[in-house]
């Protein structure tokens, strides 16, 4: 649920620089999301489209790009992508550590405007 209030600040910010900067339209934002985020692209969509209404960036699209998390192994120093929501490393099974924290981005990558 905490996908409205992180949406409602993107939106918040999309505007105001919108404003600034004398948009009068605003036809595509590209959105950064990390995996480790817990925030859900679709429910992000959802709110972008209500909250955007009668904004100078009603009707623009919406683009996400993911960032995987990478993982290196405590055994084995094997780096790795976690798959089916473990964190064991694929090649001998020992734990594996976030490198970098890598996939708890949340951002704005561009704008695009008319």
């Amino acid at each position: 649920m905490h996908e409205l209030s992180v949406t409602q600040g993107l939106v918040d910010m999309l505007v105001e620089e919108a404003e600034k900067r004398k948009v009068k339209k605003v036809t595509k934002v590209t959105v950064v999301i990390g995996e480790l985020t817990g925030i859900e692209s679709e429910s992000v969509k959802f709110y972008f489209d209500i909250l955007t209404e009668n904004t100078v960036a009603e009707g623009a699209e919406l683009v996400f790009k993911i960032v995987r998390a990478q993982f290196k192994c405590t055994q084995c120093g094997n780096v790795f992508e976690r798959s089916n929501f473990t964190f064991k490393c694929p090649v001998c099974g020992g734990q594996g550590v976030l490198i970098d924290k890598r996939g708890k981005e949340f951002y704005i990558e561009s704008i695009e405007v008319e």
